[in-house]
């Protein structure tokens, strides 16, 4: 499930909002101001934000830019009550990957919505290169860096990379990483999986035995969340 993350200070219109995408089949989360709106989009990496200009705290665009600052390049679009063009611009110009006006067709809204999660998926499908922190995977040629320095992934590892990637911020559990990524319906040892994990870590992590890219969710399985 698709999980989107609304920054909105109006509870009326965050809760038609949020009303509006549950009933689509999406993972809403709701935030009421700036700081928490940030906090919670680095800590649950949702797959689209929706985000108010004007915030409490933080205002929209200084939420956008800090995102963007830190590599974040999930679709953002932005909301705004006055429909100036300075505002779309500077939105724009810090990173948004869209503009609504208020007031605004809801319908508009969730065509816009799935129209860049179909192409954030796309882009994911296609992979050809992807980077996070210092670590630069090229899935094409089966080459790696970190900090500009070659590094050595199997191919298995690449394969596991490439699924984190696909399934960025959902928990997988280690019968799934299994499934698909060894292939085997019913392998008995898991704990094959956690040992690719303890070598990938080595390699990509810049701090291995405290990981921030693959997560160990706890009797579950690991979260990747670069």
């Amino acid at each position: 499930m698709q999980k989107i993350l609304i920054v909105e200070d109006e509870p009326d219109m965050a809760l038609g909002l949020r009303d509006n995408f549950e009933y689509e089949g999406y993972e809403v989360a709701v935030a009421a101001d700036g700081q928490q709106g940030l906090d919670q989009a680095i800590r649950d990496n949702p797959d689209l934000i929706i985000l108010d200009v004007m915030l409490p705290k933080v205002s929209g665009l200084d939420v956008c830019r800090h995102l963007r600052s830190k590599g974040v390049d999930l679709p953002i679009i932005m909301l705004t009550a006055r429909g100036q063009e300075i505002d779309k611009i500077v939105g724009l110009e810090m990173g948004a990957d869209d503009y609504v006006t208020k007031p605004f067709s809801i319908k508009e809204l969730l065509a816009r919505v799935r129209a860049h999660l179909r192409r954030k998926t796309k882009q994911v499908a296609d992979l050809d290169t992807y980077k996070f922190g210092d670590v630069v995977l090229e899935f094409k040629s089966y080459q790696a860096t970190k900090g500009g320095e070659a590094i050595e992934l199997s191919p298995r590892e690449f394969e596991l990379m490439k699924y984190f990637i696909q399934h960025r911020g959902e928990t997988i559990t280690r019968d799934r990483l299994l499934d698909e990524v060894w292939g085997y319906d019913n392998y008995p040892f898991t704990r094959t999986v956690d040992n690719h994990i303890a070598k990938l870590r080595q390699k990509v992590e810049p701090a291995p035995s405290d990981p921030q890219y693959i997560i160990t969710v706890h009797r579950v399985g690991y979260k990747f969340l670069g």
